[in-house]
């Protein structure tokens, strides 16, 4: 057990593999999101390109909190790119020009996988008394669904 944050050292690592798993999938999401406001043209442009900005900018703040957890869980945080392409589910797009419909689907799919294995990921806190992490899960399902719907509505 670990005597400063009273958790069992097997559970601690379990927790600290999806977490570094959500951090490899930040990464490339954080690039992806750069890639498709540098590229996105057409309807739409001026709204989703400062969108883009909104959505990377939010995404480096949650590497932040999910690298920080996995030092105060005792393991280290995957960090570098060799490493995130490796455990990162999500996968690279080209840098080619794309239309505003195109970036916003590409989007929903990808957070549809984050959400799901955010949800697996709970589970993997949550059956390991780790409520710290399970917090940072649920916020983070729940702002990757209502930008969902906004993704929806833009769509509409």
């Amino acid at each position: 057990m670990n005597v400063q944050i009273g958790l069992e050292a097997k559970g601690r690592e379990e927790v600290a593999k999806v977490l570094n798993q959500y951090l490899a999938n930040l990464h490339i999401l954080y690039t992806k999101l750069h890639n498709y406001h540098w590229n996105v043209e057409g309807r739409g442009f001026f709204q989703l390109h400062s969108k883009l900005e909104e959505l990377y900018d939010a995404t480096a703040e949650e590497l932040d909190a999910v690298a920080e957890r996995i030092l105060t869980l005792g393991f280290r945080p995957a960090a570098t790119l060799k490493e995130y392409l490796e455990l990162a589910t999500l996968k690279e797009v080209a840098s080619v020009a794309v239309t505003g419909d195109e970036v916003i689907k590409a989007l929903q799919a990808d957070f549809a996988l984050i959400i799901g294995e955010l949800r697996a990921a709970l589970k993997i806190a949550d059956e390991n008394d780790d409520q710290v992490s399970v917090d940072l899960f649920v916020g983070s399902i729940g702002n990757y669904e209502k930008t969902l719907w906004m993704f929806r509505a833009y769509l509409s």
